[in-house]
């Protein structure tokens, strides 16, 4: 039996930190969030990975309502010092490093449950790089537990990568307008497969077609006659010198037969023609794809580990 949501009343949640300040996000802060989150990247990493226009597709996704669904945290000067959001069973926090220590952390967390049983959830997730021990532990001390991994993969591209002949009876072409429904199709329908939720076509294409670093050229499609049957969505994300992959999807029918090494030999060959030296992507323990991604040569640069919470009512 499912919890019918919620209706939105009271106040938000009081933030209890002395010399702090919060409201909720608006698509005005979009260049405020994303240099918080560069900096944790920065801090944590040593380089910057998420785009201005991913903190843009998670406000204005459907069903997010920033008044709502996020908690922009300033210190007195109106620096912004902090960060959560929200999206279902969904969540994101981030905190700048010249604040941490301070609780803010902790503070946003709370936050970010209580706005998900305010709307009527029952669990809640969260991502975190594996090299945030203080993250970590703080996830693990509020009840969270492991539930799967995630690795972000790179690739040189030195040179030209050879890009082998397509199986027979399969075509490939890059990606053009009026390919996003059947693209849409079909990495969800592969998604189905792992993934918890399908995604909406307006939710999907918010954050792979319609992102302003999605790039056509470096995303090629795989087709058997008019049957679409192989994707690889790319990003050119703008003050990143790196390629990137967002989505890799064949047909069920159509696996082990080489299609996605083509398609993603064809993408790394279009990011070294552009002058990328490396491209990377994600990929998830729930797929079996890591030893696909190993044979091409892509290794592993970092991982993070997602977390999950079932919320009580109290």
């Amino acid at each position: 039996m499912t919890r019918a949501p919620a209706r939105e009343s009271g106040p938000r949640p009081p933030w209890p930190r002395a010399g702090y300040r919060c409201r909720p996000a608006t698509g005005a802060d979009t260049d405020a969030i994303h240099g918080l989150v560069a900096a944790y990247e920065r801090a944590l990493h040593g380089h910057v990975t998420t785009g201005a226009d991913r903190i843009t597709s998670e406000l204005t996704l459907p069903g997010v309502r920033p008044e709502h669904d996020t908690l922009l945290v300033h210190d007195d000067g109106g620096a912004v010092a902090g960060y959560g959001w929200v999206k279902g069973r969904r969540a994101r926090v981030h905190v700048h490093p010249g604040h941490r220590g301070r609780g803010l952390g902790g503070a946003l967390l709370a936050w970010t449950e209580a706005r998900a049983r305010q709307a009527g959830g029952d669990r809640l997730a969260q991502t975190v790089a594996d090299a945030d021990h203080t993250a970590t532990a703080l996830l693990r001390a509020g009840g969270y537990s492991r539930m799967v991994t995630e690795w972000l993969l790179e690739i040189a591209l030195p040179g030209e990568p050879e890009v082998p002949d397509p199986p027979a009876g399969i075509a490939v072409r890059p990606f053009r307008p009026g390919d996003e429904q059947a693209a849409y199709r079909l990495t969800e329908d592969a998604f189905d497969e792992w993934q918890p939720r399908r995604k909406s076509y307006p939710e999907w294409a918010r954050l792979t077609v319609e992102r302003t670093a999605f790039l056509p050229a470096a995303s090629p499609l795989a087709f058997a006659g008019d049957q679409l049957v192989g994707a690889v969505l790319s990003l050119d994300v703008p003050g990143h010198d790196e390629g990137y992959v967002e989505r890799v999807a064949v047909r069920r029918d159509q696996r082990d037969r080489g299609i996605a090494r083509l398609l993603l030999r064809e993408a790394f060959r279009t990011f070294h023609r552009l002058g990328r030296p490396a491209c990377t992507l994600w990929t998830h323990s729930g797929t079996g794809a890591l030893p696909l991604y190993e044979r091409l040569g892509m290794t592993v640069r970092r991982s993070s580990t997602v977390y999950g919470k079932a919320l009580t009512t109290g």
